[in-house]
């Protein structure tokens, strides 16, 4: 038998369904999705496109015989691609747009040949308000842990090294594929959309227990582009903070490390300086761009954390984060693993 949930009923129950199938084209799939949903497309881009068009030029009753042949094909090779395999217990949850004839057919399909399967009411618009809505109330239920410190000082690897030690960890920059600076990008890749980052965000969130603190990154109200939720912003800046050390020479290697790309390519290099223009000047940037051009890439490195970097920082720190005159625990390590583990578990036993 069809079964239909609510948005929210799905939302807790993910992890009952073997499989979450997103019916909707690639296009509309590529800028969000449920997370974990596998694509299925009931009509691609361009039949739906297609299909549109003669709804508009021809008529409804027309553009139905269109899809509903375009849509026979497709869910045909959808069964014989993926679902051949599957046994009887297999229980998929499947969802479109609005929850409309693309996952009902597909499901109705799916349902015919015995399967147990439940559709998504009002799909995937339901899905985008129930998460929004649950952004607005989910980051209040944790206590946070706020790793707080100067740009290399290695954050986001103390983060790595916390969840290797079991703690709860919520990486904003992994979720927003983004360092968190002007340069931040990694040349080539892309920043996922805003709904999708909201629903990666509502992913982790959901995951974690209430009864034990939750341990981030002291971010800004952006990470690259992306919006981090109001609710989390206001939770985390509300948070006790521990403060990460890192010498600045150890800093500076840290950072070439993770910006090798950066080291290899001057040019790509100095032309993320660009950005800086406004801020540093052009005399400054020019002079940067020549010396990383020459090679000396750690001497800008070094310029860039005393001269740019670090005030910015540390400014903002003061205005936005209420527990950084007062950190709970400060944590010292010298770049190496062995410190950075034990710097983990005092931040550990701090919370």
């Amino acid at each position: 038998m069809l079964l239909t949930l609510t948005a929210a009923q799905a939302l807790s129950r993910l992890e009952d369904f073997d499989t979450v199938i997103d019916a909707r084209s690639q296009s509309e799939y590529a800028q969000d999705c449920v997370p974990g949903a596998v694509n299925w497309p009931t009509l691609n881009d361009a039949e739906r496109h297609l299909v549109g068009t003669e709804y508009k030029q021809v008529s409804a009753f027309t553009a139905k015989k269109r899809g509903a042949a375009l849509a026979a094909r497709n869910i045909a090779e959808h069964i014989e691609r993926h679902v051949i395999d599957k046994p009887k217990e297999w229980r998929p949850l499947v969802y479109c747009w609005r929850g409309g004839s693309r996952s009902n057919s597909l499901a109705l399909v799916l349902d015919q040949i015995g399967f147990r399967v439940h559709r998504l009411e009002g799909g995937y618009q339901q899905f985008r308000r129930a998460v929004v809505g649950a952004l607005d109330v989910l980051p209040r239920q944790f206590e946070y842990r706020v790793v707080c410190g100067t740009t290399g000082s290695g954050k986001s690897r103390l983060l790595q090294v916390l969840r290797t030690h079991a703690a709860q960890v919520i990486d904003l920059e992994a979720l927003a594929n983004h360092r968190g600076s002007v340069l931040g990008l990694v040349p080539g890749e892309r920043q996922p959309g805003q709904k999708q980052f909201e629903s990666r965000v509502w992913d982790a969130l959901r995951r974690l227990d209430p009864a034990r603190p939750v341990y981030i990154e002291s971010e800004s109200k952006k990470v690259g582009d992306l919006r981090v939720p109001q609710a989390l912003v206001e939770r985390m800046r509300a948070s006790p903070c521990l403060q990460l050390e890192l010498p600045l020479d150890a800093r500076v290697a840290l950072l070439n490390e993770e910006y090798d790309f950066f080291v290899r390519d001057a040019e790509a290099f100095c032309a993320r300086l660009d950005a800086l223009r406004t801020l540093r000047g052009h005399a400054q940037v020019d002079r940067w761009q020549a010396a990383a051009r020459g090679g000396s890439t750690s001497q800008v490195v070094r310029e860039l954390l005393i001269d740019h970097y670090d005030p910015i920082y540390l400014q903002s720190m003061a205005r936005n984060f209420a527990g950084i005159t007062t950190p709970r625990r400060v944590l010292q390590w010298d770049g190496s693993a062995a410190s950075l583990g034990a710097a983990a578990e005092q931040a550990i036993a701090a919370g």
